[in-house]
Formats: structure tokens, C-alpha cells, sequence
């Protein structure tokens, strides 16, 4: 018997938390659950809830496999053996809508009656909508019934209870009533499908696999071009703000379902959620993360002995920030790479030693050494405060923060869990405030205007991004009624009563 995992405590935790990752994959002649599992490997960093994989014959059975957990510990050989098919979705997941409980792990998956007939799918969800409570209650109101309290549910329970004769004529009547980020592969017993909100929020790209023996091109789905990297896929172009995309027996069909709207990506992909070894919007992230450095240097230069980054995430900008200064760069701390996650808490008594079970200065580069320590972001200041203290310790003379993001001081309602507005440290704080507070010698975060350089956008930059984090600018109209995490569960927390489909 497998055990659940214990869900992490939130308050344990520092800094904006990743979203989902999302793949899908038609590939007859393929063993498409393994190459999910493998490209979920990759999109790990984008979740680490819960994981998924639904799988089918064409025309056979879905079959899906969730839990709570990493890819590595939800799936067994013989997982991946039962979960043999042509076509396949998988998930990685972060709540931002829902607790993270089993019931809200995906795919999902729903086999409705549309007007007589069945409509089987399953669905995998990256973003957040912010019309959720609405979608729910008008469904609830026609009797359907829902197993989770997840807004993807409520995407899944529109497709599958539609009365079009065809799942693309469903998918294409709802997309425009769904407010707020998504980026969503489904599949139905023979065809997979990808779609992506009008304003292109989340990201997700369009793949090729190398012929197999039949010589047939296949194709996948991935929120990041990494997943298609690790099963030697390649990355053939984005999906389309407002395109739905459909791969089956006749090969990929698009359909442009909105056009026009206000593009709005998330700036912060290329800041932190990505990884460094994705392309987004034509952008080797690695190279563009390392831009950052640079115009960090030049926005605040100051009289430093070593550039360190706070690892992994500070590595790039870094790299980019010595390269322009001419200041030497070392590893100041040694970064256990063991706990990405665990279930185990640490206790009271080893708690005060809090981010060491994490990171562990070493004194024989530090001491005595004026430092520029560079991170991409700050959000509540938990962890940068004990970076700060740690370095102190370990016999800093100075401790210079470089922070390769602007501060971030609004609520993300997009798919990404920040934390609220009054949590966050620069919030009514000015910058001098935050340093103080942190305790280093100096604080400078990028400018939006340097993140956009950075990453090839320019003064037009804000016309096609979403920065809403930092300049509290939401792109869609009605984002500040929005829901919060727990929407759809009772206000106690306690999950409402589900109906098991």
C-alpha cells in the first residue's frame, strides 16, 4: 500500500510558489506514459504537490494515475506499464485554486451525459480563473455535480456536460467565458487538446517528436520547451493566445478561437517560475536571466570582493553581474540538493537553524569579505533575512543585496501563490526600509524597465506583459473581485461536501 504524503507547512515557506506544469503528447508507437513521466520530470520545478498522467488507446479506456507527491514518488514500472496507450496528459501541480488534498490533484478527469450520449475527458490546468465562483454556481445550478474544489473541475464539467456534437465546437464555445489565466491540455479518447487564454498569461508550446518506426511526425504539449528537451523532442512554436490546438489520426488542426486581446504574459516566467534552459517568446531564459545581472551592475554598482548568488535561483544574474563588474565570483554557500521538498518538518528543535537544512555559508570564502549577494526575488523576507544573519555569522564584513526583480508588492490572481499584500515586505516600505529590515548594507532590486531590456522587450515591454506583481496593474478587467485560494471551500477551510463522479 502506497501512503499519501503529508501536505508541506505553508508557513514554513518563503518566496512566490510555482504554479503547474502541464504535457500532453499524441504518439501511436510511442510509449507515451513514459515519455509523460520524463517530461514531467523536467517540468517538476513548476509543482510539487501532487503529479498526474491519464493515458489511452485510441478510441479505449482513459486510465489516470494522481496523487500527492513528486513525479518520482507517485509513479512505479508498473504505473507507467498500465498507463499504455497512443495519447497522454500529464500534471504537476501547485494549488492556486483549492487546498493541495488529494481530490484537487489532476488530471481530472469526467465522463458526463450530453444529451443522451457520454463525453469522456481528461484535463490538466495551468493558471487561475478569476470568474470561478460564477462558472461553479451556474453549473451547480444545472445539477452537475463536482469531486473537488479546484477551478480546473469547473473547466473539465463545461467541456464534458456541452451539448456540441464535437469536443473543439465545446472547447470553442466556452474559451471566451473563461476569465482569467489558463493554459489547459485535455484529451478525450482519441485526439488531444491544448488551449490558452486570449491573453497568453501561462506559457505552453507546441513540440515534434523524431519519427518512429512508422515514420510518422508526432506531436506534444508542454508549458516549457525544457520537457520536450529530455525526450528529445523539438520545440516547434507556441501556442497561439486564444488558439486551441487538436492532435489526433489526421495530424495537428489549430483554430484561432479569440483574436485581438491585450497580450499580457507573465513577466516573472522569465524572472524565476522558468527554467533557465527554456525558451519563451523567442528568449533563451539563461541568457536573459544573466542580462539581468549586467543591468543590475550598472543600475547600482558598489565596492564589493566577491559575487556570490543565493543558489540555484540567484546563479544566472550573478554570473551576469560579475561578468560586468570585473568582481570575482564564488560560492558562498554549499546548497543541499536533497531538499527541493520534503514531508518531514524539522521540529522545534532543529527549527531555529531554519534555511541550514537548505544552504551552509562557508567561512572560508566569506569572512572578512565585502559581498554582493544576488537572488531573483524577495516576497515576505523570511529567507533573505536569514541569508543576511547567516552571512553575518559566518564573518561577512558587508552584505550587498542585488535582487534580479523588481519588489513585488500585489497579490498575484494569475496562478501563482504570493502571499497576501500585507505579508509581503515591501509593501509601504521604501527600499531603505527593506534593507534595514533585512539587514545588509544596501539593497537594489531591478527596475521594470531593466527587466524588459533584459529580456528583449523594450519600452513596449509593459504593452505585452503582465507585471501586475510589481506595478499592481492587472491586465483583466474585474482581477481585484476575484476569489481567493479557498473560494470553492467553506471558509474554515474545511473542503466542501464532494460528490465522487
Amino acid at each position: 500500500m502506497r501512503v499519501r504524503p503529508t501536505p508541506g507547512r505553508a508557513e514554513d515557506r518563503d518566496g512566490p510558489r510555482d504554479e503547474c506544469g502541464v504535457f500532453g503528447i499524441y504518439a501511436p508507437g510511442h510509449d507515451v506514459s513514459r515519455l509523460s513521466y520524463f517530461a514531467l520530470y523536467a517540468l517538476q520545478h513548476r509543482g510539487q504537490e501532487s503529479a498526474g498522467i491519464a493515458a489511452a488507446d485510441r478510441g479505449g479506456q482513459i486510465l489516470t494515475r494522481r496523487e500527492l507527491g513528486l513525479v518520482s514518488q507517485v509513479f512505479s514500472e508498473s504505473d507507467l506499464r498500465t498507463l499504455a496507450g497512443d495519447l497522454a496528459i500529464g500534471h504537476v501541480r501547485y494549488s492556486t485554486t483549492g487546498s493541495n488534498a488529494w481530490e484537487n490533484s489532476q488530471p481530472v478527469h469526467r465522463s458526463d451525459g450530453t444529451h443522451g450520449s457520454h463525453r469522456e475527458l481528461a484535463l490538466a490546468h495551468n493558471g487561475n480563473l478569476i470568474n470561478a465562483l460564477a462558472l461553479h454556481g451556474e453549473l451547480t445550478a444545472r445539477g452537475v455535480t463536482f469531486s473537488s474544489t479546484s477551478d480546473s473541475e469547473i473547466v473539465a464539467a463545461l467541456i464534458a456536460t456541452h451539448s456540441a456534437a464535437n469536443v473543439e465546437d465545446a472547447i470553442a464555445d466556452i474559451l471566451p467565458r473563461l476569465r482569467g489565466a489558463f493554459s489547459i491540455v485535455a484529451m478525450t479518447k482519441d485526439r488531444v487538446l491544448a488551449f490558452r487564454d486570449p491573453h497568453g498569461l501561462r506559457p505552453l508550446a507546441l513540440g515534434t517528436l523524431p519519427p518512429n518506426g512508422d515514420g510518422e511526425i508526432h506531436h506534444c504539449i508542454a508549458s516549457e520547451s525544457c520537457a520536450f528537451d529530455i525526450i528529445g523532442a523539438r520545440h516547434l512554436r507556441d501556442v497561439r493566445p486564444g488558439e486551441l490546438v487538436s492532435i489526433g489520426a489526421d495530424g495537428v488542426r489549430s483554430r484561432q478561437i479569440v483574436e485581438g486581446a491585450r497580450a499580457a504574459f507573465c513577466v516573472f516566467e522569465y524572472i524565476y517560475f522558468a527554467r533557465p534552459d527554456s525558451r519563451m517568446n523567442g528568449q533563451a531564459l539563461q541568457v536573459a536571466r544573466g542580462r539581468m545581472g549586467e543591468i543590475l551592475w550598472r543600475e547600482a554598482p558598489v565596492d564589493a570582493d566577491i559575487v556570490i548568488a543565493v543558489p540555484d535561483s540567484g546563479n544566472p544574474a550573478a554570473r551576469g553581474l560579475a561578468r560586468a563588474s570585473g568582481i570575482p565570483q564564488d560560492d558562498g554557500f554549499v546548497k543541499n540538493r536533497y531538499v527541493a521538498r520534503t514531508f518531514i518538518q524539522p521540529g522545534q528543535e532543529l527549527r531555529k537553524h531554519g534555511l541550514r537544512l537548505k544552504f551552509n555559508p562557508l567561512p572560508e570564502v566569506i569572512a572578512g569579505k565585502r559581498l554582493i549577494v544576488v537572488d531573483d526575488s524577495i516576497v515576505r523576507g523570511n529567507t533573505t533575512r536569514q541569508i543576511v544573519a547567516m552571512l553575518r555569522d559566518a564573518g561577512a564584513r558587508e552584505v550587498h543585496m542585488r535582487i534580479s526583480a523588481p519588489p513585488i508588492k500585489h497579490p498575484c490572481h494569475y496562478g501563482i501563490d504570493m502571499s497576501t499584500r500585507e505579508e509581503m515586505i515591501a509593501h509601504n516600505r521604501t527600499t531603505a526600509e527593506v534593507a534595514a529590515e533585512l539587514g545588509c548594507n544596501s539593497l537594489h532590486y531591478l527596475t521594470l524597465a531593466g527587466v524588459y531590456e533584459a529580456v528583449g522587450a523594450g519600452a513596449s515591454g509593459r504593452q505585452s506583459h503582465c507585471d501586475a506583481c510589481f506595478s499592481g496593474d492587472y491586465p483583466l478587467p474585474g482581477t481585484g473581485d476575484a476569489a481567493g485560494k479557498y473560494a470553492l471551500e467553506e471558509p474554515a477551510g474545511a473542503v466542501l461536501p464532494l460528490a465522487r463522479a
